[in-house]
């Protein structure tokens, strides 16, 4: 919804993404 929101949520997927290719 907010510009703010999409950044925390890119910012938790981003560390997902790292976690599992790690």
């Amino acid at each position: 919804a907010t510009k703010a929101g999409r950044q925390v949520l890119a910012r938790r997927r981003a560390k997902g993404r790292a976690k599992l290719s790690a």
